[in-house]
């Protein structure tokens, strides 16, 4: 079953699967009205649909007064996140106050951005503010008893997509703490603070979708921890400066203070040099750099390509640096399918001196700092860019490790930067060992594996598996299956680091 939900969630982008879920609680929501006698789901439907049409005509004076392509499916989002904190519409005074929400949520993206970056979750600003200039505040009426259950299910899936199980459970843990001494001080009780907490507030809700979004949450495993609990500590209601008391918008605002003061600032605005076909279907983008650019092997950048007819899965995409920090440009391999979003019909087509702009700079699946460590990679089709970053420092640095190298393509010519490893194995001593998977079309000469990579592989390749350090690239359900692999071969879970690609297409 798990299988099944994630070669679901590998076919759907991250912003598309939270404008599905945010669609859906609000469809539920509007059935639950109609079930209520003293709820006006008319209400409801008049509100999403006037946060939906100021979102957009906001957003497109601002892409336009800024020249910047804007990613539609999250304008989208910010206005049903909106729609599902703030109260539907009762008054025409409210109605006033739902559009200067949604003027201000858009705006913040726009004027409240470094480097084209916004600083705070957009929708939680936007409800900040308005409590301070109008007094008029969000209500978060979707954390509720009637709604827990369908944000709980749909919010496992977001997470789960993202990959943000521990951040989101240190923001759990630090406010159930942080109830919990409350209530030792106080007097309270625990359990009944609790059962408020999680049937009349939004903390699962905030969790799932405020908590996580992508540009406003640290570059690290380690610091999103920080940033979680830091924001648990925050989210819970005991806590004010004077008159002034710690909302949920509030919270998460603080949070993205911290986040930036802890992220990359690096910007690079970079003009293609040259793209070569590398296999059938992917291709090497590579770009020079400008100036001295610091990055670590296995990171990746937000690379954000404008063009024309932007489709609803945005203009930004996460890819991993391919090249080594001591190579005097940065290279991109990307794999091409069929019905490509029109962000990789963009990069495709690109000429040389196209621009493109890399930022956010972020992730910890890099190589030990113990030289001595043993180190089994294994990679699966265009997961391979990371461990080539890995390998080409290596060597231009000269740097021994005792590493194995498992590589899994489809056929034969789907093997990419087979250069770097060869000249590893020689220079390196690096182990290598190759696996295709399609039987069909394998040449007579081909001397390596066939098959998916099994547990008797690993075994056979690395009889001391159990004192290495696994790291493992490619999708994410060939990720997962080899994560289940490695830990019925006793390989405990400190000991394996995974990068996946969400299907970005």
């Amino acid at each position: 079953m798990i299988r099944f939900v994630d070669s679901l969630l590998n076919r759907i982008t991250m912003y598309r699967l939270v404008l599905y879920y945010l669609i859906f609680l609000l469809v539920v929501a509007f059935f639950i009205s109609v079930a209520n006698p003293s709820s006006d789901p008319f209400a409801l439907m008049a509100s999403v649909a006037l946060l939906l049409a100021v979102a957009a005509i906001t957003n497109r004076i601002f892409s336009s007064v800024f020249k910047v392509s804007a990613n539609v499916e999250s304008v989208y989002i910010t206005a049903l996140i909106l729609a599902l904190i703030i109260t539907p519409l009762q008054s025409f005074g409210d109605f006033w106050f739902m559009a200067w929400a949604a003027i201000l949520a858009i705006a913040s993206k726009y004027i409240v951005a470094i480097n084209r970056k916004h600083l705070f979750n957009p929708a939680a600003f936007a409800v900040a503010l308005t409590y301070f200039t109008v007094n008029q505040s969000a209500s978060w009426w979707v954390g509720s008893g009637s709604m827990l259950p369908f944000v709980i299910l749909g919010g496992l899936l977001v997470v789960r997509k993202l990959g943000r199980f521990d951040m989101v459970l240190s923001f759990l843990m630090a406010a159930i703490g942080t109830i919990f001494v409350s209530s030792l001080f106080t007097g309270g009780d625990f359990v009944t603070s609790m059962q408020k907490q999680i049937l009349y507030s939004p903390l699962l809700f905030f969790a799932v979708i405020i908590l996580t979004e992508p540009l406003t949450t640290p570059p690290t495993r380690r610091l999103r921890i920080v940033y979680g609990a830091l924001v648990g500590f925050l989210f819970t209601p005991q806590f004010h400066f004077g008159a002034i008391f710690i909302t949920p918008e509030i919270a998460i605002l603080i949070g993205n203070v911290f986040s930036y003061i802890v992220s990359s600032k690096q910007k690079l605005v970079l003009r293609l040099k040259e793209k070569n076909r590398i296999s059938p279907d992917t291709y090497e983008f590579i770009f020079p750099v400008p100036r001295r650019f610091a990055f670590m092997p296995g990171q990746y950048m937000e690379w954000t390509l404008g063009h024309p007819d932007t489709d609803s899965r945005g203009n930004r995409r996460y890819f991993t640096i391919a090249s080594s920090p001591t190579e005097h440009s940065l290279r991109l391999g990307v794999k091409f399918n069929k019905n490509s979003s029109s962000y990789k019909e963009a990069l495709f087509n690109m000429v040389p001196n196209t621009e493109i702009i890399a930022s956010q700079l972020a992730g910890d699946f890099v190589l030990p700092n113990n030289p001595q460590q043993k180190v089994v990679l294994i990679a699966g089709g265009i997961g391979i860019t990371p461990f080539r970053s890995m390998i080409k420092y290596l060597l231009d640095n000269h740097q021994h490790r005792q590493i194995t190298l498992f590589y899994t393509a489809t056929t034969v010519n789907d093997f990419v930067y087979k250069d770097v490893f060869d000249r590893a194995q020689l220079e390196l001593g690096l182990k290598t060992i190759y696996s295709v998977t399609d039987k069909s079309n394998l040449p007579s000469s081909w001397t390596g594996q066939v098959g998916r990579l099994n547990h008797q592989m690993i075994k056979s390749a690395v009889p001391d598996y159990r004192n290495c350090l696994f790291y493992i690239s490619g999708p994410r359900g060939m990720v997962d299956s080899l994560n289940d692999i490695l830990h019925k071969l006793g390989v405990a879970s400190y000991q394996i680091k995974k990068d996946y690609f969400a299907g970005l297409a």
